[in-house]
């Protein structure tokens, strides 16, 4: 899955400007539930090789649709004026939420995996004809661009990557999403074995985790219009920085549950105000949130091996200190989050007049 998530990435852009948004994101969940819909068949059939071609296909899918909903993300938040990025990566956190919760429902009531995915197979269809028609179309490149032959196009979507403010806004997104990943894989084992906590108390801080890192999300949006995105991963990075150093260090186990607040806190903020960021950067959204999801993405997935690593010579507790650097890192970086001065348009997409007379001075 993880092989298709990064292929996805990667091959984002050729499809948005292939296919346009609203056929690119409608062909993307139409893969998706294909895949999972052979994956149903094929643990009928007991397949295993069958299982992981879906697994891949499932993943190329999700990866292209990422970017493709971050582009139309940055779209409507520009058009609206005011930031709503946060709130909609919030709906992953509860969709995260849901689908564990079908899925302990289908196993307590008997659903076997395949009737299971078949059927969300077709529910995900369904809704995806329905939504994509509300989409408007086009590429959301800028207005008037002059068209570019293959080769062009390539050099400018791998010139997004000796971009340096990109690189600088994929630091911030490296250390947030170094700090979400291992806490997915390591917070339960840290409060469970470094802390000397019981089994059901370590389950207890890790659904604290997701249920703060959602709901700073919901009510983010009219913070980061207040502070400016810049102010906002300064000061959601710093409280992350102080959850970390309180989750290691402390011996009292609430808190440690203040420092598994402020820890999700500190990972909130930095992807979806990220993707903004990069989508307003230059020309070209798609390659540019690409290029940033790519970095957030390879910290995810590369992150918790890394702390488990350091964990074998130097302790679980210990080696968090690595997300503590990363988080300083991020707090660092966080100019790059800065509004773009005269960013070129985003086609088909007006630009309310109110726009910049609602964005905060970062300066």
């Amino acid at each position: 899955m993880t092989v298709g998530a990064i292929l996805g990435l990667l091959g984002s852009t050729p499809v948005l400007h292939w296919l346009g948004s609203r056929r690119a994101i409608a062909a993307a969940l139409l893969l998706i539930t294909a895949a999972l819909a052979v994956m149903g068949l094929a643990l009928i059939v007991g397949s295993v090789p069958l299982v992981a071609v879906a697994f891949v296909i499932v993943g190329l899918g999700i990866g292209t649709l990422d970017v493709l909903i971050n582009v139309e993300g940055a779209a409507v938040e520009r058009a609206a004026g005011r930031t709503l990025m946060p709130m909609m990566h919030a709906a992953w956190s509860i969709g995260v939420a849901a689908g564990a919760g079908i899925g302990a429902a289908c196993a307590a009531l008997g659903v076997s995996p395949a009737a299971q995915l078949i059927a969300e197979a077709v529910l995900i269809a369904v809704a995806a004809l329905v939504t994509a028609a509300g989409i408007p179309g086009g590429s959301r490149g800028p207005a008037g661009e002059p068209p570019q032959d293959r080769g062009a196009r390539l050099r400018q979507r791998l010139r997004g990557w000796l971009d340096w403010r990109l690189l600088l806004i994929g630091v911030v997104m490296l250390g947030v999403e170094l700090g979400e990943g291992s806490a997915g894989n390591w917070l339960t084992l840290a409060v469970r074995n470094g802390h000397g906590q019981a089994a059901a108390v370590a389950a207890l801080f890790a659904t604290a985790f997701a249920a703060s890192e959602a709901i700073t999300r919901i009510f983010g949006g009219p913070i980061v219009d207040r502070l400016g995105r810049v102010r906002t991963i300064r000061v959601t990075t710093a409280l992350g920085a102080v959850g970390m150093v309180l989750f290691i260090l402390a011996g009292n186990r609430w808190i440690v549950l203040v420092g598994v607040v402020l820890w999700a806190v500190g990972v909130s903020m930095g992807f979806p105000l990220g993707m903004s960021a990069a989508a307003e950067s230059g020309p070209d959204p798609a390659a540019r949130v690409s290029v940033v999801a790519s970095i957030g993405y390879f910290a995810n997935l590369a992150g918790p091996p890394a702390i488990g690593v350091l964990a074998q010579s130097a302790g679980l507790l210990n080696a968090l200190w690595l997300i503590v650097a990363l988080f300083f890192a991020a707090f660092a970086a966080a100019g790059s989050f800065r509004p773009r001065p005269a960013a070129p348009e985003l086609a088909d997409v007006p630009r309310p007049k109110t726009w910049s007379a609602r964005q905060p001075d970062d300066t």
